[in-house]
């Protein structure tokens, strides 16, 4: 290889390092700009033209009384000097925690503390270091969600696109109208079988686990604990794909369908080459953008259904956690969360853009309109 040729191969890949990163760049920014329009929207949904407000004034009033109790000088006081004390201390827990300025004023605070993850103290929940502060709880609650929908949607992308490639070739087998039959199933969520699925096993058969991440109390041992682990995550697992899996394989391999009837795809065959090279090199590479991009998409709406999931199987995540918020009104930990979804989903979206971009050859790197 000549000085030349080395010096070329160098620019070029410097020249394409510089696109993609100019890419990603750009991608960045937009995806930065939905998160924050979307977050200061959640903020005024969230006040609903002041109910939320009317909400706090009410648990402040419930505090400061519960805490103007405890004055032992309180019983010998008129009650036109109980009421004064009172609103005075309602005053200053107001002063305290912003109450007395406009809500306009307040929700661009609320914005620049929820983009840069300072989303206060708690009010009723706390965290199992004992803190209060909403980052703390949400950090404590994030990995369980992770683990757990990370491995989900693993084994549902990987198991879905093996049968939904062995079935486009085996068209109008048994098998593959068994999917078919099976592919209305999938409507249903996943904690919809979640539920029957602890019924039988747990309940019935008493093979598995009802719920929870590990056993109570936790193993010391390491192996024991991931062996706890894995036996925790087989329901929740088993739902998620349930609830997924007929239907993304029906897609899929209608997907891959399409491409296997193309001319170049008969070319090849006639050529000679094995099929695991046909189906992989002619069918699944074409097809993975559309693969992708479909697959995120349900990714997206999958995070939503957390909530109600991890509720059912008590999984230890940011889900049950919403649900915890809710129950108890607990505002500051529900628009953290929410805030969490909003990162996770914008991650999600950008990840999709870089990986549509490499899958694709027709996406031109430095942002300008595809060609075809």
């Amino acid at each position: 290889m000549t000085a030349a040729s080395t010096t070329q191969g160098a620019r070029r890949a410097e020249s394409s390092f510089v696109r993609v990163a100019r890419y990603t760049g750009v991608r960045l920014i937009a995806v930065l700009v939905t998160v924050v329009v979307g977050v200061y929207l959640t903020i005024l949904i969230a006040n609903m033209g002041g109910y939320v407000d009317e909400i706090r004034m009410g648990q402040i009033r419930e505090a400061v009384g519960l805490m103007a109790g405890a004055n032992p000088d309180l019983p010998f006081m008129s009650d036109e000097e109980r009421i004064a004390y009172v609103e005075q201390l309602v005053a200053i827990e107001v002063e305290r925690l912003g109450m007395d300025r406009p809500f306009l004023l307040r929700s661009f605070t609320y914005l620049a503390n929820a983009l840069t993850l300072n989303f206060g103290r708690a009010e009723q929940l706390i965290s199992d270091s004992g803190s209060r502060l909403v980052r703390l709880i949400i950090i404590e609650r994030l990995p369980s969600t992770l683990y757990l929908f990370a491995t989900g949607q693993l084994l549902l992308f990987g198991s879905a696109i093996l049968l939904a490639l062995y079935l486009s070739q085996r068209y109008g087998s048994w098998l593959d109208r068994l999917v078919v039959a099976l592919a209305p199933t999938s409507a249903a969520p996943g904690w919809f079988y979640g539920i029957f699925l602890i019924l039988i096993f747990a309940g019935i058969l008493r093979l598995l686990p009802f719920g929870g991440m590990v056993d109570t109390p936790p193993p010391a041992d390491r192996l024991q604990y991931a062996l706890s682990l894995l036996k925790h995550l087989i329901l929740p697992i088993s739902a998620i794909l349930m609830g997924a899996l007929w239907q993304t394989t029906y897609f899929w391999r209608t997907f891959f369908l399409i491409y296997s009837r193309e001319d170049y795809v008969e070319m090849a065959r006639a050529k000679g080459l094995p099929p695991h090279l046909v189906e992989r090199r002619y069918i699944l590479r074409p097809t993975l953008p559309a693969i992708v991009t479909s697959f995120a998409l349900q990714l997206i709406s999958m995070w939503m259904g957390a909530i109600v999931l991890e509720t059912v199987f008590r999984w230890p995540g940011i889900g049950q956690l919403f649900f915890r918020a809710i129950g108890s009104y607990d505002t500051p930990v529900l628009l953290g969360i929410v805030v969490t979804y909003a990162y996770l989903l914008a991650v999600t979206v950008l990840v999709l853009e870089i990986v549509y971009a490499i899958l694709d050859p027709r996406v031109r790197i430095e942002g300008r309109k595809a060609e075809a």
